[in-house]
């Protein structure tokens, strides 16, 4: 008969005056940590006491019960009603709520007060921030969270920013996939599809840094510290409608400006009315930009305009400014520090006293009228306007008067010379019309050379032989002399370089033959005379020139797979299958066979990079089952080296090495629109060498 298993019985719960409770030393807490007394009594007297205290019988020398009770678990608890009793807000005789443990137990009271805290599981982050936006959305403010739970108020908008990032950023950092340094990080953006994008391109990389974050998530927006945002200034900005990304957990500088069009449009307009003042001064042209280029006055002559002298008023304040200067410095000469007021002080004045010294100046005026000024922004955001610039078609010729000039014919007749004020490059439209032939507007010339262009290039497909030789010139010169400006024909091969290598590439037989066929040429052709060049070819032989033109168009052969980029700088997903398809048809059309080229499988470039499964697959698929079965039992750097001679001269090659089957084309794009399915090597997740390495997690203390 089976035996009824016993059942525990719990301690008793009942409710004991305040003034028959004790501490107990046999509490195992002796180090202050977390929420303070004070505010533990607080809460207490707002929402009650939510949890018993745990206690047990005082007993006398004789072992019968004293009717008192010590605490040996709740020792917080109880010290927090004691300030409440202390500050008669609680009565002495006030019923506490307890578990009573027998006193003749042989659980220890140590036993009871240690195990009260460490089995206790502490509340992950993620659960507090979501709790706060409860609250936020049943109607308590930032300030009243802030009250209730005793952190400061930043401490509660930096909770309520982390539980809006994306649910699926929270799900994982609730799954420990991310730190909570990175899930800060995501903060600076307000828009879940984007913070998505950018830990889907992270999330498989080595480097998932925070500070890599937050450049991905603000690299379309412009920094709150940025010279055109000091100078239309941010409260600018936002009046005009314009968003502000701020960053709760970092120092971030004021922000980010997020509408990028509204900003510079902001600029020009403020600019713009900057140089029509500026303009009322008389100068022939004002040329506007937020930056000008290094080096943007080269080519100019510059007016040596003469400073305009101090009226009797500011010479007085500069004198008292020295004055007070003097004293100051002689006052706290002695002293080890300046106190901030002082030092602050001479601050000021040192900077007034630069602003005497850089003064207006004043410029001939014969020949404001022929030069002009340059409007910008400095670094600081301050307004920058360098006056006195002539270009050179506004120079008078010698043996010209000085009333021939355009801009002293103005000046001397009286009319009023209306100032060019180009933003950008661009001028303004004129209406004023002269005599004087000017340059043909630049859109005019790329209209009529279009028309140009196109005829060229109906002309030139009716010459077969022009076109080979021009194309095969063109080639040589990207292929041998790697020439980066741009030529009339537009036809080129971007030689491709390969990043990522093994270290039997450059012995490979393949790339000796490239080498060698590429020398042979080099130092056939007169590569240091254009003319020359052209010659030669138009006069190789049809072969020959054959040759030459496929050994240029080679050096553009790119066969790379790549890891997709969904940001745009760099290659698409559906740029690499595009490339992917078109290199199997050019390894079909040449009948490309990896194994005649050399290659073959060794530990360096395949076994020793690839898992246990793939090595024992590769030799299931080369000699068969029961040659897999001998080395299955080996360690991964043996079944390597095993594998390695098995295959030697089997022609046994790795998928992406194989010559591909004819598509049919009855595919199916079974991924949907906007995806593009991987080549079937490279399909697997599980296929890489070496362990995952776990990286730090940031332990969030709350």
């Amino acid at each position: 008969m089976a035996t009824a298993a016993k059942k525990i019985t719990l301690s008793a719960s009942r409710d004991i005056p305040f003034n028959k409770l004790v501490l107990s030393q046999s509490n195992v807490r002796r180090i202050k940590a977390g929420v303070s007394i004070e505010e533990l009594a607080e809460d207490i007297a707002r929402r009650g006491l939510l949890q018993n205290l745990n206690v047990r019988p005082v007993v006398d020398d004789d072992g019968k019960e004293t009717g008192m009770f010590e605490v040996p678990a709740g020792g917080r608890r109880f010290r927090a009603l004691e300030l409440l009793a202390k500050k008669k807000r609680l009565a002495r005789t006030a019923p506490v709520p307890c578990n009573v443990r027998e006193a003749d137990s042989d659980i220890s009271a140590e036993e009871d007060s240690l195990a009260e805290n460490v089995q206790r599981a502490a509340l992950h982050p993620l659960d507090q921030f979501r709790a706060f936006q409860t609250f936020r959305d049943q109607g308590m403010s930032e300030e009243d969270i802030a009250a209730r739970f005793f952190v400061s108020v930043n401490t509660v908008k930096q909770r309520l920013k982390l539980a809006s990032v994306s649910e699926k950023l929270l799900d994982l950092y609730a799954e420990d996939a991310m730190t909570l340094d990175q899930l800060m990080a995501f903060t600076v953006s307000t828009d879940h599809a984007r913070q998505e994008q950018v830990w889907e391109a992270i999330a498989h990389s080595w480097s998932k840094e925070p500070y890599q974050i937050r450049r991905m998530l603000t690299e379309n927006i412009v920094r709150a510290s940025d010279r055109r945002v000091r100078f239309v200034t941010v409260e600018a900005y936002e009046e005009a409608g314009g968003a502000v990304l701020r960053d709760l957990f970092q120092d971030d500088d004021g922000g980010w400006i997020e509408d990028v069009a509204l900003l510079e449009r902001l600029v020009g307009e403020k600019l713009t009315c900057e140089a029509e003042t500026i303009a009322e001064e008389g100068w022939k042209w004002i040329s506007v930009a937020a930056d000008f280029p290094y080096g943007h006055t080269n080519g100019l002559r510059a007016l040596t305009g003469t400073p305009v002298d101090l009226t009797d008023e500011e010479r007085a304040a500069r004198e008292a400014l020295r004055e007070e200067f003097d004293r100051l410095e002689t006052e706290y000469a002695e002293a080890d520090e300046l106190p901030d007021e002082v030092d602050e002080r001479l601050g000021e004045i040192e900077v007034a006293l630069d602003a005497f010294e850089d003064r207006p100046k004043q410029y001939d005026s014969g020949e404001i009228g022929r030069a002009g000024a340059f409007v910008s922004i400095r670094h600081d955001g301050q307004l920058s306007v360098e006056r006195g610039y002539v270009r050179p078609e506004d120079e008078v010729a010698e043996g010209d008067d000085d009333a021939g000039s355009d801009g002293d014919a103005a000046v001397g007749s009286g009319a009023v010379q209306r100032t060019i004020i180009s933003v950008g490059g661009e001028p303004e439209p004129q209406d004023e019309e002269d005599d004087a032939i000017k340059p043909l507007p630049e859109r005019l010339v790329i209209e009529l050379t279009a028309h140009r262009s196109l005829a060229l290039r109906d002309a030139l497909a009716d010459n077969t032989s022009v076109a080979v030789t021009a194309l095969i010139h063109k080639l040589v010169r990207d292929a041998f002399q790697h020439v980066s400006t741009p030529g009339c024909l537009e036809a080129s091969v971007r030689q491709v370089y390969f990043p990522v290598q093994g270290d039997d590439l450059k012995d490979s037989a393949a790339a000796k033959t490239v080498y060698d066929r590429h020398e042979a040429w080099k130092a056939d052709l007169p590569l240091e005379d254009d003319e020359a060049l052209w010659a030669k070819i138009d006069g190789l032989d049809d072969a020959s020139r054959m040759a030459l033109l496929a050994h240029c168009v080679s050096f553009g052969v790119n066969a790379l797979y790549e890891k997709a980029n969904p940001y745009g700088a760099g290659p698409t997903a559906r740029g690499i299958k595009q490339r992917i398809h078109e290199a199997d048809r050019l390894a079909r059309a040449v009948g490309l066979d990896m194994v005649e080229t050399g290659w073959r499988p060794t530990v360096a470039n395949y076994f020793g990079r690839v898992t246990k499964p793939r090595i024992l697959e590769a030799v299931r698929e080369a000699k068969g089952e029961e040659t897999a079965q001998l080395i299955d039992h080996l360690k991964k750097p043996d079944m390597a080296k095993e594998a390695e001679r098995l295959l030697a001269d089997s022609g046994w090659l790795p998928e992406p090495l194989r010559l591909p089957a004819v598509d049919d084309g009855t595919a199916s794009d079974s991924e949907g629109d906007g995806a593009e399915a991987l080549p079937a090597f490279l399909s697997d997740e599980d296929d890489g060498a070496e362990e995952p390495v776990d990286e730090p997690q940031t332990v969030a203390a709350e």
